[in-house]
């Protein structure tokens, strides 16, 4: 063997293996999760060691692979496969500042490594290519670009988010018997609170960009009490020893021709618009006894610790199916109020769905403005159609006056078209006019709450609903905006603020709770806005111009048959949110087809069956038909001797969001599977937390809070 030869099998000899990459962190390890259905990645405790994804397709969200980035797909030749460089694995360093993957030089003495790389943002791809992380955010979470950029993504974001906000008191302040006037007020007071809450949420809640409103969690069940038995007014009337029966929707049609009316009354048609006005009131109070209590109960949920423990039970199987199950309960009530007006109802949602799917990829100054305002734009539209029917006479009928009650026509003419002129029409609301330039919503401001423990009990599970929706909306902005999701200690936070802004609403009387607005997520991938300070300045303005009562007044003129086109259209993207979540499991596995199948079927059919027992085909209701799923508790199949038990569980059992929730949550956590297949959800551990500066400063309290109730381990880092 020749001096060359000994020398060369002395270096093989001497050199060391090659370094092995690095295993996962503590908290992937223990969960046994990847990071392609989480959207985590192997990290360090420093962060997460990954390269970015090249050719990114923003408008689509995928990844470009050399073959569709070269025309592969029309037909070209395919280009030369090229080798990927070899992986670098990261060095990782003792206490003592020695790396464990240092390679000996060849005098024997360690050499140093090579100098630490800058960590990219990981952007995991799913199987179908699908970008699910936040590398191509405009502004992520702690992001401070300057005012005027924030000033604009704020009401941007506020704007796009706008029928989450005002659809509901435009659907439960009729429902209570409330007149336009009193419509505003709630319109306003759902604007402060909302605003109000944000702040305290992005403050000292979660610290995500996420905004706190009316959500449709609480609608079902507020209809539910809202049309309750036993809100039969009994009234003395005029001094006479006996008691006058009025139900709400016998009357409703006669006082809502009769507000509008310039003749005056008898002593009858005052005293029912006594009845309207106190009905309206009193169903306010129960509703807001019902919601603090609930809401209290979920602060203590949060603030207790038990939230982080329950989230245990809540996964995206478990989630997916319980908020779809919300947006899917109001079929009833959506296109049978569309059809009141089919020509105006039918293009607004139609010009809608133009906006937000053919035309959601142009952009305007590098904002997809179609997309991003697809329901004020689509409102402004056809609200803008339908006043030129009505100026040009469409709904004016000869003899016909809009303003004489139905009940006094003499005209079969004028009592056939009644119908379409009080619908159609865009000129018959006094919103706007007798609206206030200035008021200040002030809590109580309907007078005490009215407290009974059968109302709170649903409002309580109702919360529960609420926060199941809340988790799913934590985890995944998060994945957009946050360096890493948060610890549970995190989520019991925000989900005790929650309960303490709903108390808030209660409070001020919005007739729903404030918590978390599911289509958040939706919103901050739209506009690629994640910076909180953004919704911050929104959430400002929001309560600037929630003390213009002319805004107030303005929104609640909107007609009766548009509200009910943009809630198609909200309900149906809320039933998409919900199964969108199913994109951190594995959707294509049996065991979870089968579960949210069975959860989205029972959710459907258990309450239909509470809904139409005991109702003949021929039975006259006294309230319309979208309201009749909504007064269960008069006829449900439970009758015991306790009317309160009753009451509870038809009304709970007649609810589709808790159905599915029930179905979803049993079968999850009682079939095998494994963590990968159910798509566990993966939240940060609270040592790896402490540890990396980024994480800490995008989930700790401000102005050193966190440090006050540091002993407080279950609600912070």
């Amino acid at each position: 063997m020749s001096n060359s030869d000994h020398n060369n099998s002395n270096r093989l000899a001497q050199s060391p293996p090659e370094p092995k990459p690095v295993p996962p962190s503590s908290w992937a390890k223990k969960t046994g999760f990847r990071p392609k259905f989480s959207g985590e990645t192997i990290a360090t405790d420093s962060g997460p060691e990954t390269t970015p994804l090249p050719n990114v397709d923003l408008e689509s969200g995928r990844v470009q692979t050399p073959a569709t980035a070269n025309g592969v797909a029309h037909g070209d030749k395919p280009p030369v496969p090229v080798p990927p460089p070899p992986a670098v694995a990261k060095n990782r360093r003792d206490s003592d500042g020695v790396s464990k993957n240092s390679v000996p030089s060849a005098n024997g003495q360690a050499a140093e490594p090579p100098p630490p790389r800058r960590t990219a943002r990981f952007v995991p791809v799913e199987d179908d290519g699908f970008v699910s992380r936040h590398s191509h955010m405009k502004y992520e979470l702690r992001d401070s670009p300057g005012l005027v950029p924030i000033g604009v993504y704020g009401v941007q974001h506020y704007v796009s988010i706008l029928g989450s906000l005002v659809l509901i008191p435009l659907v439960i302040v009729p429902a209570m018997g409330g007149t336009h006037e009193e419509t505003s007020m709630v319109v306003s007071t759902v604007l402060f609170v909302s605003g109000v809450t944000t702040l305290l949420h992005i403050a000292f809640g979660s610290r995500l960009p996420l905004i706190q409103g009316p959500s449709f969690v609480y609608l079902a069940p507020a209809l539910a009490i809202i049309n309750s038995p036993d809100y039969e007014l009994r009234l003395l009337m005029l001094g006479q020893d006996r008691m006058i029966h009025i139900f709400t929707y016998k009357i409703k049609y006669v006082l809502s021709d009769f507000r509008s009316t310039n003749y005056r009354e008898s002593d009858s048609k005052k005293i029912l618009i006594v009845v309207w006005m106190l009905k309206f009131k009193h169903i306010m109070k129960e509703l807001q006894g019902a919601i603090i209590i609930g809401s209290a109960f979920q602060a203590l949920l949060g603030y207790t610790g038990l939230m982080s423990l329950l989230v245990r039970l809540i996964n995206p199987v478990v989630v997916a199916p319980t908020i779809a199950a919300v947006g899917l309960s109001f079929y009833s009530y959506g296109f049978p109020l569309v059809g009141t007006c089919i020509e105006i109802g039918a293009v607004q949602i139609l010009v809608v769905i133009v906006f937000s799917l053919y035309l959601r990829k142009i952009s305007v100054v590098g904002h997809r403005i179609f997309l991003i305002y697809a329901v004020p734009l689509g409102l402004a539209i056809t609200w803008a159609f339908a006043f030129l029917l009505t100026e040009t006479g469409a709904y004016s009928y000869k003899g016909c006056d809009i303003n004489i009650p139905a009940s006094d026509m003499v005209s079969e003419h004028c009592r056939k078209h009644f119908s379409r002129m009080r619908h159609c029409r865009v000129d018959t609301s006094q919103a706007l006019l007798s609206s206030p330039w200035f008021r200040f919503p002030y809590p109580l401001q309907w007078g005490t709450p009215v407290f009974h423990w059968k109302m709170a009990v649903v409002m309580c599970v109702v919360s529960l609903i609420s926060s199941v929706d809340s988790v799913g909306s934590y985890h995944a902005s998060s994945l957009l905006v946050a360096s890493r999701p948060p610890t549970p200690g995190v989520l019991s936070r925000g989900i005790g603020l929650e309960g303490l802004s709903s108390v808030l609403a209660g409070l001020w009387g919005t007739g729903t709770g404030s918590v978390t607005l599911t289509e958040n997520v939706h919103t901050i991938a739209v506009t690629k806005m994640g910076s909180r300070r953004a919704v911050q300045l929104g959430a400002c303005f929001l309560i600037v111009l929630s003390l213009v009562g002319k805004v107030g007044g303005f929104i609640a003129s909107i007609p009766e048959v548009m509200v009910a086109g943009l809630l198609c259209f909200m309900w149906a993207m809320l039933t998409a949110l919900g199964l969108s979540n199913l994109r951190y499991s594995e959707a294509g596995s049996s065991r979870n087809i089968i579960i949210v199948g069975l959860s989205l079927f029972f959710s459907l059919s258990i309450p239909a069956y509470f809904q139409q027992y005991g109702i003949s085909p021929n039975s006259n209701l006294s309230v319309p038909s979208y309201f009749q799923p909504y007064i269960v508790a008069s006829h449900g199949p439970f009758h015991s001797k306790y009317g309160g038990l009753n009451y509870l569980l038809n009304t709970l059992l007649s609810l589709h969001m808790v159905i599915a929730f029930l179905v979803a949550v049993i079968l999850d956590n009682t079939v095998p599977g494994s963590k990968l297949e159910r798509g566990v959800y993966v939240w940060s551990e609270a040592e790896v937390a402490r540890r990396e500066p980024a994480v800490a400063n995008d989930y700790e309290l401000p102005l050193r809070i966190g440090r006050i109730f540091g002993w407080v381990k279950w609600v912070g880092l």
